[in-house]
């Protein structure tokens, strides 16, 4: 099966990050409202950083649930599904080594963009090294 271009896997990810924000709100709720029972005394500083730990998990355990399924909402709606290397439902261990690449991917300004134009499968690195792949399934 072909990778999805990157023009589709980009609008995707557009996609997805408006998705994600939406979440990530109903989802630092319950924390916000936690941590307003906390003393006084608890720094701001000590609380966003738990916060953004809290925040970072919670993406985690989302897109692991929903790509063990094969697609999130946003894959779906531009076809595209994320499998084992070959062809086979992906391990939690491979889901989370996925997602932890990707999150490095950004935080090192998207390189794996470039390196995916460069690749002749157009895989990104967090698919090579995590054993998956995305593919295009319309």
């Amino acid at each position: 099966m072909d990778a999805p271009s990157l023009r589709r896997r980009l609008a995707c990810n557009l996609y997805e990050s408006l998705l994600l924000i939406a979440v990530l709100f109903v989802a630092a709720l319950p924390f916000v409202a936690i941590t307003l029972l906390l003393p006084p005394e608890t720094g701001l500083v000590l609380r966003e950083i738990f916060l953004w730990i809290y925040l970072f998990f919670f993406a985690g355990f989302y897109f692991t649930l929903f790509w063990r399924k094969g697609q999130t909402l946003a894959m779906k709606t531009w076809g595209i599904r994320l499998t084992a290397a070959h062809d086979g439902v992906p391990t939690t261990s491979q889901l989370w080594l996925r997602y932890l690449l990707a999150c490095l991917n950004v935080a090192m300004l998207g390189i794996g963009w470039w390196t995916a134009l460069l690749r002749e499968d157009r895989q990104f690195p967090q698919d090579h090294h995590a054993g998956t792949r995305l593919i295009r399934c319309r």
